[in-house]
């Protein structure tokens, strides 16, 4: 289970990106959605909206490279802070300076691994692994949470 923080702020609570991925052909070091590409499709959930954010939850059905960032581009909603697939700084109108500066400051891309799941590859035991929310991305869940409150009804 990944977590993801998205601008600009997402269309359906849930949806189902299924688009083939491969190598882009023309930047080789981006992947992209392409007709001969391989299979993938990545679920989202919303978690929480914010004014020009969104906060999701991401499962994948697959597992290629740059899956997450490609859809969630592919769909016009581009990770915050991934400036490969258009990740740049999004403001909604009138946004805090705490925000602003939250994010032309965070310098990677708004994806977390909450929870990993997968077989033990001796035993084949299912593990699971879980991460707690790193503070940078606490930090902006704040930040953006306080954009929102502070201008309800500002708009």
């Amino acid at each position: 289970q990944i977590q993801a923080w998205l601008g600009p702020a997402i269309g359906p609570a849930s949806y189902e990106v299924d688009a083939p991925i491969g190598r882009h052909p023309r930047e080789r070091l981006r992947m992209a959605v392409i007709e001969r590409g391989r299979r993938a499709v990545t679920h989202y959930r919303v978690i929480e909206r914010f004014r020009a954010h969104t906060h999701v939850r991401v499962e994948l059905e697959t597992g290629r490279t740059h899956q997450i960032r490609v859809h969630m581009a592919h769909i016009r909603y581009p990770l915050v802070g991934d400036p490969l697939y258009g990740g740049r700084p999004r403001l909604p109108k009138s946004p805090s300076v705490a925000l602003i500066a939250a994010l032309r400051e965070f310098k990677r891309q708004a994806l977390h691994a909450r929870r990993l799941e997968f077989p033990h590859p001796v035993s084949g035991e299912r593990l699971e692994l879980e991460s707690p929310l790193p503070h940078d991305m606490r930090a902006l869940v704040e930040i953006l949470r306080a954009d929102t409150s502070d201008r309800e009804g500002h708009d």
